[in-house]
């Protein structure tokens, strides 16, 4: 089988005041690795500071140009932004950059697309992206068929008037709802037949090794890869850890600016986040902005009602982890790596109320010592079951 070719894209990011130059390499980073998920190469990244983002063409007209001289130079077919961009800004930028423009949303959606395996997956996936579409019509197409073939969200050209597109959206979207709406009462009835088992999720941003946690603890073969959103339909195992029974689901992992329109679609995936008696928050320890990753995480479990459930930090990638002395870092900027992992796991669990572990699942370092604190927090739920009471979450390591 041929490697699919990489399509050349410059990357283009508004720097707004809340964001340190150096969060916005990281996010570009990050897109830039989406990107490569997608099959694009990022040659080039774009930069400008902004109060907020140019309502007509998202950069201002001087970095328009040196982003339009640069593309022209070296004939780059496309470019991506940072953002989730309006019909209109995408209309006019197509129109003064002479090439195709990707957003941060359908960026993610076509990553959706090309990961969905199940039809239950594809179909959630066709309804984020008819949900996108839809207010975009007037700007951004003429006609439906450009969803046809391709990269999703981008194609071919057509002809036909724009009410006709909009209820053919409308109509298509209808449709998705019912036919998720009957998966979801089969999934639900499918939850509820598992009885009264205790429920351990997987959570945390994508590709923190989450999948990899869930082979090593179920003995099982879940697909885990290094790329973004490897994971999309929930994965459920039973296992047991010294004749102790529990079910352990590893679903889609999280991302910054997760498009609403696929957090709604998935609602029924992620009702195993939701119905699950203990959370296992998994974190890349190694990677430099962990921290922010971690309040994505929490912030995208309040949104989907998952706030308030027992979390078990997993602190992974210990092996990654890189310890940079002081000396080389700007002082005033609070790193991680500035100390070492010791350190940095003392602070961590000193500072937290729930109880964290530090491990290397490529390497299996930690494993043991995850099975056996796993192993105590089910024993204490299947004794405690509901109301959760807390016991064994505050003095976890007093032995």
């Amino acid at each position: 089988m041929t490697e699919k070719k990489m399509e050349k894209a410059v990357l283009v990011s508004a720097v707004t005041p809340d964001i340190t130059e150096l969060q916005a390499n990281e996010y570009l980073d990050e897109l830039e690795f989406l990107a490569m998920t997608a099959s694009i190469e990022g040659v080039k990244r774009f930069t400008q500071r902004l109060d907020r983002p140019i309502s007509s063409t998202y950069v201002g007209k001087g970095k328009l140009q040196e982003i339009k001289e640069y593309i022209a130079e070296n004939e780059i077919p496309l470019a991506v932004f940072d953002d989730e961009l309006s019909g209109a800004q995408v209309r006019n930028l197509e129109k003064e950059l002479c090439c195709s423009i990707l957003d941060r949303t359908s960026l993610i959606l076509d990553i959706f697309a090309m990961r969905a395996q199940t039809a239950y997956a594809k179909t959630q996936v066709q309804l984020a992206r008819y949900q996108y579409i839809l207010p975009r019509l007037t700007g951004m197409w003429s006609h439906l068929e450009r969803q046809r073939g391709g990269r999703g969200t981008r194609g071919g050209a057509g002809e036909k008037q724009l009410e006709t597109d909009r209820r053919i959206v409308m109509d298509k979207i209808s449709q998705l709802k019912d036919q998720l709406k009957k998966i979801d009462r089969q999934m639900a009835t499918q939850r509820s037949n598992r009885g009264r088992m205790v429920r351990v999720s997987l959570v945390g941003y994508t590709n923190v090794g989450k999948s990899t946690i869930m082979n090593l603890l179920s003995k099982s073969n879940v697909f885990a890869e290094n790329k973004l959103f490897a994971t999309l339909d929930t994965t459920v195992r039973k296992v047991v850890i010294d004749n102790t029974p529990f079910l352990l689901s590893d679903t889609v992992g999280f991302i910054r600016k997760l498009p609403h329109q696929l957090v709604e679609s998935f609602k029924s995936t992620l009702d195993e986040v939701r119905e699950a008696d203990i959370l296992m928050h998994v974190v890349d320890v190694s990677h430099p902005n962990f921290e922010d990753q971690i309040k994505v995480v929490k912030r995208t479990l309040e949104e989907i009602g998952a706030g308030n459930k027992p979390v078990f930090m997993v602190f992974n990638k210990i092996d990654a982890y890189k310890f940079v002395p002081k000396s080389e870092f700007d002082l005033a900027e609070d790193r991680p790596g500035k100390i070492s992992l010791r350190q940095l796991e003392e602070s961590w669990i000193a500072k937290e109320n729930s109880p964290a572990i530090f491990i290397s699942a490529k390497e299996k370092t930690g494993i043991d010592k995850l099975r056996n604190d796993l192993y105590k927090m089910v024993g204490e739920t299947i004794r405690g079951r509901y109301p959760f009471t807390g016991f064994l979450w505050q003095n976890f390591d007093e032995e």
